[in-house]
């Protein structure tokens, strides 16, 4: 029996699932493990780094291409670090962006519950804003 892990071990160890596994060894961000005589697979300890790698990278919301990119860098650590700092500058501008987005969602969904009356539905402050975009305080 070779070395290594089989795909069940390597999921529980890296935390991704088994068929997240097989589709990055499909798309290409996780080389093809080597194979027993059986045909399962078997992974290395470089394979579940690089599996706990992108299972980080997407928890952080990187995309898939720019974790191929990452992953290009790590496998040439002697190169400068500038591409993965801008990807990583990129990504921050993105989450950045999205906490903006939903604090204006957060400012008028106040709005809306504060301004309700606790009468009827007819007179429903949260009904009337959601019934006409022009009272919305922020663009959403």
């Amino acid at each position: 029996m070779l070395d290594g892990v089989t795909i069940g071990e390597a999921a529980r160890q890296s935390g991704v699932k088994v068929p997240t596994i097989r589709y990055y060894e499909q798309i290409g961000l996780l080389p093809a493990p080597s194979r027993s005589e059986a045909n399962r697979r078997h992974y290395e300890a470089a394979d579940l780094r690089r599996l706990t790698f992108i299972r980080h990278a997407r928890e952080l919301g990187f995309e898939i291409d720019a974790i191929r990119a990452l992953l290009t860098l790590q496998d040439d650590p002697g190169q400068p670090c500038a591409t993965a700092d801008a990807i990583a500058r990129i990504r921050l501008g993105e989450v950045k962006q999205r906490i903006q987005s939903l604090n204006a969602l957060k400012a008028e969904l106040e709005l809306m519950v504060e301004g309700c009356r606790h009468g009827k539905v007819g007179e429903c402050r949260v009904i009337e804003v959601l019934a006409d975009y022009d009272q919305c305080q922020n663009d959403h």
